[in-house]
């Protein structure tokens, strides 16, 4: 009787344990809303345009901070930043020791799950923080059973980041900013990553215990980097923002010269794409094609899921850590508190999800994504988490906001998204910028002066998160 009550509890356990869904969580790397699925008529996006006729597709989906790390940061904590340290890229790294053990996928192996990341999931791809992102020490240890890179062309995880073709890595300020080789998906780094994703799911297919498997693309990251073929696929579509978006403000304002473009690449004879139109139709033709060529990959990836036959049990996410300016507000780059900045893609799939392919217009961020994968699971969630579950998005596409945004940029920038307005505070020199949608959706003016009262609202409700 003993043994017959011990099988049986095994049993049970393992019955349990089989029927809890597994999650594929697809991280893109600086992916703005540029997909058919948003709307972008120009963008060529079949794989994820599909994807989205089965998912709860987030139209206003926002990151809590506009660089990769401290954006995977938030993620992974469930929580808004707290201290500077949690928005800089090494804010994984250097914080964990405080919050890991209760971090988003610490949660789901603790809770019998098997956590894998490959790729970039974190801020280091394969999650290591030493010479070339190949040695110790771990960024995020004590979470993740496997954290890999694929083996490729490429000989360091530094290298596979920002890759050039055929295993050429970056050389920092001299490198250009973009390239189109005419060869193969697997002269890049992606293809790479969905060739390692497919693998791994037929492995996973043949066990029973649950898991939790991150994959990191790399583009649209900065190189543009991408077969010719996907690169020549926006030779006459990409549009320019009109003169007005691409205008510097002329307002006290939250403006940056893009750093990260002019400082880590090389431009060829100094073009500018503020003073040559025709360089800034080819990088914005060169971002495209990145978007495309990693479409496809993560294309690959989706069809390999429904072959195993995994779709009809595991949640699937697509997200950004946060946007890219094209030109807008002057701007090539991500490092400030505007919309195109902050928006990202966000889409959700899960088993038996009411009407599929219908948008959600909530305003929603990305700390709410652990309490909503928690919540769909079945798991408990800290107490400490910031954000909400989206179960009430995910069951009525007509639910409505259930808080605003909050956004964060150094120790001293702040912002605040309402469905409609966007306040925006410098505590160092006191600037503020006040921004409707509602009238002027591409952010041409700063409408404080003319809404005192909207201004001291948001202030308030912008005063329940900050950095300390």
């Amino acid at each position: 009787m003993k043994f017959l009550l011990t099988l049986f509890s095994f049993l049970a356990a393992h019955a349990a344990m089989a029927a809890k869904p597994n999650v594929l969580f697809i991280a893109v790397d600086d992916l703005r809303n540029d997909l058919g699925a948003y709307g972008v008529a120009h963008a060529k996006t079949p794989s994820l345009d599909a994807f989205a006729q089965t998912a709860r597709v987030f139209s206003q989906h926002y990151v809590q901070v506009p660089t990769c790390g401290a954006s995977r940061c938030a993620l992974l904590r469930g929580r808004y930043p707290t201290v500077p340290a949690h928005v800089t890229n090494d804010a994984v790294a250097k914080t964990q020791k405080e919050w890991g053990a209760q971090s988003l996928p610490a949660v789901f192996r603790q809770n019998g799950y098997q956590t894998l990341a490959m790729g970039k999931i974190s801020h280091y791809p394969g999650g290591l923080t030493g010479k070339d992102w190949m040695v110790g020490p771990e960024e995020l240890p004590g979470a993740w059973d496997r954290c890999w890179v694929p083996k490729a062309p490429w000989t360091t995880a530094e290298g596979m980041m920002h890759g050039y073709a055929n295993g050429v890595p970056r050389e920092r300020g001299k490198s250009p900013p973009w390239q189109a080789f005419d060869g193969p998906d697997e002269a890049y780094p992606d293809a790479w990553v969905a060739a390692e994703a497919v693998s791994t799911l037929k492995a996973l297919a043949k066990q029973d215990k649950p898991w939790f498997f991150g994959v990191g693309f790399f583009k649209p990251h900065l190189p543009f980097a991408a077969p010719k073929k996907w690169h020549d696929l926006h030779a006459d579509n990409v549009p320019d923002p009109k003169p007005e978006v691409a205008a510097k403000p002329d307002w006290p304002a939250g403006w940056y010269d893009g750093g990260e473009f002019r400082g880590n690449y090389g431009h060829e004879a100094g073009r500018d794409p503020e003073t040559d139109p025709e360089y800034a139709r080819l990088m914005r033709q060169a971002y495209a094609g990145c978007i495309s060529y990693m479409d496809a990959q993560v294309g690959r990836v989706l069809t390999a899921l429904r072959e195993a036959g995994l779709e009809e049990n595991t949640i699937v996410v697509l997200w950004s850590d946060h946007g890219f300016l094209l030109g807008e507000h002057a701007i090539w780059g991500k490092h400030c508190l505007y919309e195109r900045a902050l928006k990202s893609p966000m889409m959700i799939r899960h088993p038996g999800l009411k009407s599929p392919g219908q948008t959600s217009a909530a305003t929603v961020e990305t700390v709410d994504l652990f309490p909503t994968l928690a919540d769909l699971c079945g798991l408990p969630a800290p107490a400490s988490l910031d954000g909400h579950s989206l179960r009430p998005q995910l069951e009525d596409p007509a639910a409505p906001s259930a808080k605003p945004a909050h956004g964060f940029w150094t120790a001293n920038q702040r912002t605040l998204r309402t469905d409609r307005w966007r306040l925006s505070v410098d505590g160092k020199n006191g600037r503020i910028e006040l921004f409707d949608y509602q009238t002027d959706p591409e952010e041409t003016r700063n409408h404080a002066a003319d809404n005192p009262d909207v201004v001291r609202e948001l202030l308030a409700k912008l005063g329940e998160a900050k950095v300390k």
